[in-house]
């Protein structure tokens, strides 16, 4: 099943105070909306991500996009929000049609993997699903500048994003709303007569609006969550061949690597090593050698397999360093190709990923040039996703 994220980000955010629009301001050091851009790519159920922005901030959307996995080229969007879903929905109805749709705004960047994950389970019995929350606080309406009369909270909801949908159904409904003005897609859907399931949203999947809200993202990732660290090595010796697989990426060779899968000693090292943070043995419980269907296997699918045990432990990768450890291939002109591969097999931003190499002065079995080895070291942040 395809499902697409369309990621508003049109808007200028002009009461989060003067500077950059709200989603390209820096929170921890990051900007806003790579985070949210992020939080899709590491989800699994997400095939491709469209963002919509301002015509003017192609150059900020390159700068915050570069790395993060499953995007499509940016569109720009409209003098409304509504509008800008509508470009987004447009595009995506060209070439590979999504059968689902998450919409969602860019200046939420606290999203987390179980409400993408419900929002999209939702859709098993609705054409709609909507993110919300309760009220729990007492409403009065206000008089002058006096509290007034005491509204009945009963059945009322605070809509977040985001809000998923049959993906001909919500374009059908767009395209049958234009000119009219819906403050989400929810009431969109509502007037054209799609059942819209509620699904229960996170206090943390906050709009970042005002500056006081890009201060309260600040503390939220101060106060982060448990932080464990695993290590993985490996080591796989040379035989017949003209390439080797490191860290996903083909490097030319004068031999090969002997392994039952393609002997990728960089994506071994980092697969031990997330499984260790998670308690979870290591590669051969879960690819044994012995089994056939792993000859000659891509090690992406192992660092894959990894990565998703970690997410569905509620673990987000915080950090990943590979040290590749060998007289030859020279390493350093792929490391950068090396980095990007990694993140996108597990889904990280690419800052997050650090590869590099080093010799042992030509002592051991690597300094004989009989082989190469990596160790990996791989840090996860529970509680986040």
């Amino acid at each position: 099943m395809k499902v697409a994220a369309l990621i508003v980000a049109a808007g200028r955010g002009s009461r989060a105070g003067p500077g950059a629009p709200k989603q390209y301001r820096l929170v921890a050091g990051e900007p806003v909306l790579r985070r949210t851009l992020a939080a899709f790519a590491g989800h699994s159920a997400i095939s491709t991500i469209l963002t919509v922005i301002h015509p003017e901030d192609a150059a900020a959307y390159e700068a915050a996009a570069q790395g993060i996995a499953k995007l499509r080229p940016a569109v720009p969007g409209g003098q409304t929000r509504q509008a800008s879903v509508m470009a987004g929905l447009d595009a995506l109805s060209g070439a590979d049609v999504p059968e689902i749709v998450l919409i969602h705004d860019g200046a939420r960047p606290f999203v987390s993997h179980r409400l993408i994950s419900d929002c999209i389970s939702a859709l098993a019995s609705r054409d709609g699903a909507l993110a919300a929350l309760p009220l729990t606080d007492t409403i009065r309406r206000g008089t002058g500048g006096l509290a007034g009369e005491t509204v009945p909270r009963d059945g009322l909801w605070r809509a977040q994003t985001p809000q998923a949908f049959r993906f001909r159904s919500i374009l059908e409904a767009h395209r049958a709303a234009a000119g009219q003005d819906f403050t989400d897609d929810a009431a969109v859907a509502a007037m054209a007569g799609i059942d819209v399931a509620l699904v229960t949203g996170d206090e943390d999947n906050f709009k970042i609006t005002s500056a006081a809200d890009i201060e309260r993202a600040e503390r939220m990732l101060m106060r982060g969550g448990e932080t464990r660290t695993g290590m993985g090595y490996d080591v796989h010796r040379f035989g017949p061949g003209d390439h080797v697989w490191l860290c996903g990426v083909k490097v030319p060779h004068t031999a090969g690597l002997e392994g039952h899968s393609d002997a990728d000693v960089g994506l071994h090292a980092l697969t031990d090593a997330i499984l260790g943070a998670i308690g979870a043995g290591d590669i051969g419980k879960h690819f044994p050698p012995s089994d056939p269907q792993w000859k000659g296997a891509s090690s992406d699918r192992f660092l894959a397999h990894a990565a998703r045990l970690a997410r569905d432990a509620g673990a987000a990768v915080s950090n990943a360093d590979v040290t590749l450890i060998c007289e030859a291939p020279k390493i350093s002109p792929h490391t950068e190709a090396m980095r990007a591969r990694i993140a996108d097999i597990i889904g990280v931003d690419v800052s997050r990923v650090s590869v590099k190499a080093t010799t042992t002065e030509g002592l051991g079995f690597t300094g004989r040039r009989e082989g190469i080895a990596a160790q990996a070291i791989a840090t996860l942040r529970f509680g986040q996703t």
